[in-house]
């Protein structure tokens, strides 16, 4: 329930119990750091037990989680020479951004149990830095895999990155995350202040001056509408790709009078294009589900009505990108056919069995047409 109040930032203020017994936000802060909450969380009532329990079992699965699949991925690709590709460094370095952001989480545990940012101003920028250096470049990531998985199927003979120019895009993805996330450690442009229950931070989205407005608005632009837009761009020519190419397979075994061209046609029972749309979409949605609620809490608080923008509203986007950093590591790597037969082969008890790829003759049968679905649908068996 929110309280009437001020909606800018204010002092300090004894605030006493309303009539209903309950506290407002911020009350259990010590005296000194009180002025890290933003007047606009004061006027919402403390939120009920269940709902800081339930968060706090949340970020402990997920920090589990977190930890074992993107260390999986780690451990695997780095010590297994088949995986040793320049495709592959992206992926790992996405584990490495994934679990960045798990280092967040022990934090929140600590301030969840006493009720506060523990370290105060520091602490909080702390915090803040992880998870912007963490989420903007895991965007970024994502966005470059995107693009390397269309260099890749779309042009297989010569169309792949090299290392040297993989390497370079992993550099290039820890300074585009950066710029924004260093700017407001130092107050330059944009701060870091707490948010949701206050017990976690993030960028402030509250404060209504043009400044605030405009520095949200651009890392709105940096962080989210550039990557999306190049997922988009390169999921659609992959898509498009295919599509062209396997129309004309169909035309060419159709003038030849035969079913079809492709050497492993009976064994696919769903087709390539299919395929295609079907691991593009997933990956489209985990890039929506991550980062889209940040950006329309953060879009709201900036332009919109803010009083939407309750305690629980904005834990939400917290717990939804931290949820997918459990899940790339499945979607990238575990659904790669070489990855889940390291796995196999090294840690049995997961149960994963996954065929053997064929070999001899019948490999060398395969064209550029026949590409498999694991192929084309979670990136090439380099």
């Amino acid at each position: 329930m929110h309280l009437n109040g001020p909606s800018g930032p204010q002092a300090y203020v004894n605030e006493s119990v309303d009539e209903g017994g309950v506290f407002p936000m911020g009350h259990g802060y010590p005296v000194e750091y009180q002025h890290m909450v933003h007047s606009h969380w004061r006027g919402f009532r403390e939120a009920p037990i269940y709902y800081h329990v339930g968060f706090y079992i949340a970020f402990v699965v997920l920090m589990l989680l977190n930890l074992f699949g993107n260390g999986l991925v780690l451990w695997i690709f780095s010590t297994s020479k088949s995986l040793r590709t320049p495709s592959n460094l992206l992926i790992l370095n996405l584990a490495i951004f994934d679990l960045f952001i798990c280092t967040n989480m022990p934090h929140y545990l600590l301030n969840a149990t006493v009720g506060y940012i523990v370290g105060g101003d520091l602490g909080c920028d702390i915090y803040a830095l992880n998870g912007g250096i963490s989420g903007m470049g895991a965007s970024i990531t994502n966005a470059f895999i995107a693009f390397d998985r269309y260099k890749t199927i779309s042009n297989p003979i010569d169309g792949r990155l090299s290392y040297g120019q993989i390497v370079l895009l992993i550099m290039f993805t820890w300074l585009w995350a950066t710029p924004f996330s260093v700017l407001p450690l130092f107050q330059i442009w944009g701060r870091f202040q707490p948010e949701g229950f206050l017990t976690t931070c993030s960028f402030d989205y509250l404060t209504n001056t043009d400044e605030n407005r405009l520095f949200g608005g651009t890392i709105f632009v940096w962080s989210y509408v550039i990557p999306m837009a190049m997922i988009l761009v390169s999921y659609y020519k992959l898509f498009t790709h295919v599509r062209d190419h396997e129309k004309m397979l169909a035309d060419q075994a159709k003038k030849m009078n035969v079913k079809s061209l492709s050497a492993n046609a009976n064994a696919d029972i769903m087709s390539v294009e299919l395929r295609i749309a079907k691991a593009a979409m997933i990956i489209y949605m985990l890039f929506i589900v991550a980062w889209t609620p940040y950006s329309v809490v953060a879009l709201i608080g900036c332009f919109g009505e803010q009083q939407i923008i309750t305690p629980i509203v904005s834990m939400l986007p917290c717990l939804a990108c931290k949820s997918v950093s459990c899940l790339d590591p499945w979607v990238y790597a575990a659904s790669h056919p070489k990855y889940r037969l390291e796995l196999e082969r090294r840690l049995p008890w997961l149960g994963i069995r996954e065929k053997q790829a064929a070999s001899g003759s019948s490999a060398g049968q395969e064209s550029v047409a026949s590409v498999s679905g694991d192929t084309l649908a979670l990136s090439v068996q380099n």
